[in-house]
């Protein structure tokens, strides 16, 4: 059974919250808190208690803004012990997403909290707590390094890492999934944002391009265009028109502009040999 304690500055959205968690038959003991020092105080003394105590707590379900210390900021605190609770973010804004998972979170629920994926969130709490058990470890699995994508890297046959590993953080339909960028066939920018395309459709994230040509350039990802990122694998056909250079990637045509030109051609060229 597990044993909670959640975390809101808001007292009707803790309640609701709490309600909810008591609800599931996985769930065994909910304590709440109404701010950040507070939560902390209970922690610390659980923690001085040891992991199988009474008053011990398996999970954090965690507000982000909240008065004072953040949400963020507990668990940054929490980081530097040697077995912290794992950590389940609920807040009502998905900005701080790639934050959240860059902090080994669990899940990240947007409020209203709807009971199924609440539900989702506790299998997600239960599955890792098994992991963590089993390895005798009660340190929570590195589940995303900095920057909000996972960094563990495998190597293809022609010596390109495989970015089959690597996530990012999106939102989809009020949930915030995690996303292969694997999947991703190429970038687009809108101003301090992102819209990345997949042969499923997009999704629009808050990270500038530019962020992501770095992140991903081991990963076979070319910048062609001060608007497109694509991933070079994902390349149908380069089309040579009046001096002009685009490409295509599945229905999309993409202007490749002069600066940019030499480099794709160069790298299509090398992949093409390869």
């Amino acid at each position: 059974m597990l044993r909670v304690l959640a975390v809101d500055d808001e007292e009707p959205a803790l309640a609701e919250l709490m309600y909810l968690l008591r609800a599931d038959a996985r769930v065994g003991q909910v304590e709440g808190a109404t701010d950040a020092t507070g939560a902390l105080r209970r922690i610390g003394r659980a923690l001085e208690s040891g992991p199988d105590a009474e008053d011990a707590f398996d999970v954090l379900f965690l507000d982000i803004r909240m008065a004072g210390l953040t949400g963020l900021d507990v668990a940054r605190l929490l980081a530097g012990f040697a077995r912290p609770p794992l950590i389940v973010f609920v807040t009502a804004h998905e900005d701080f997403a790639v934050q959240a998972f860059d902090l080994k979170a669990v899940d990240y629920l947007l409020k209203p909290v709807r009971k199924e994926r609440l539900a989702e969130a506790v299998s997600r709490v239960a599955e890792q707590l098994a992991v963590i058990r089993r390895s005798g470890d009660h340190a929570p699995a590195d589940r995303t390094p900095a920057g909000g994508t996972d960094r563990v890297r495998t190597v293809g046959a022609e010596g390109v890492p495989n970015a089959g590993a690597d996530r990012i953080p999106v939102e989809l339909g009020g949930v915030v999934r995690l996303l292969a960028v694997a999947d991703i066939t190429y970038a687009e920018a809108q101003g301090d944002y992102a819209r990345l395309h997949t042969p499923d459709g997009s999704h629009l994230v808050r990270i500038p391009l530019a962020t992501l040509e770095e992140r991903w350039e081991p990963y076979g990802f070319v910048r062609i265009h001060r608007s497109h990122l694509v991933a070079l694998h994902r390349i149908d056909e380069l089309r040579l028109d009046g001096g002009g250079m685009s490409v295509r990637i599945g229905g999309a045509q993409l202007a490749v502009s002069r600066r940019h030109a030499s480099r794709v051609r160069e790298l299509l060229v090398r992949r093409a040999g390869n």
